[in-house]
């Protein structure tokens, strides 16, 4: 999702995974937080390759300098240490979606620490909540499940339950 959002900012995103149809969104969205003087907090430097796979060649660069022929696969350190910085500083946070592709150990590495970081502000009495079964899997790969307020697998539905959509199930209990 992140490559959009570079994307829309007219950022170069190399080989990365970019929803080319969503692109307008993501501008309008982007449009939108700085009207309504929302910090959007995306990464600043990912972990990049030429390929997804276990033996690749990795590099960690600025989001603005991923190489034309590399693709981001997870977020890189200066990444995690600020998305940690604002985890342990909130009082709650909604998780949905790994940082990376997590299934592969050497770009697993920002998703694990996020979750640690949620681990933590858990035991400082943040209440955190995971949705989603790639969020699920990457949590409880991190051994840190039983660290989380509540876990779901339901990614896409709690979305839409946050955004006060009717759940078709939920629906068909009250008939």
């Amino acid at each position: 999702m992140i490559f959009t959002f570079f994307r829309a900012q007219g950022i170069d995103t190399g080989k990365s995974l970019v929803e080319e149809d969503r692109i307008e969104l993501a501008k309008r969205l982007l449009d939108k937080a700085r009207e309504k003087n929302v910090r959007m907090l995306l990464p600043e430097d990912v972990v990049a390759a030429r390929e997804c796979s276990a033996d690749a060649v990795t590099q960690t660069v600025a989001v603005d300098s991923i190489p034309a022929d590399m693709m981001g696969l997870d977020i890189g350190p200066k990444t995690v240490a600020a998305y940690a910085n604002e985890i342990l500083n909130a009082r709650t946070i909604v998780w949905n979606g790994p940082m990376g592709v997590f299934e592969i150990e050497k770009l697993s590495h920002g998703t694990i620490a996020i979750a640690q970081a949620m681990a933590d502000a858990t035991a400082k009495g943040t209440t955190t909540i995971v949705g989603g079964g790639d969020s699920a899997a990457a949590v409880m790969k991190a051994g840190l499940g039983a660290a989380m307020t509540h876990i779901s697998t339901g990614g896409g539905a709690s979305l839409e339950f946050l955004e006060g959509k009717e759940l078709p199930g939920i629906a068909a209990l009250n008939d």
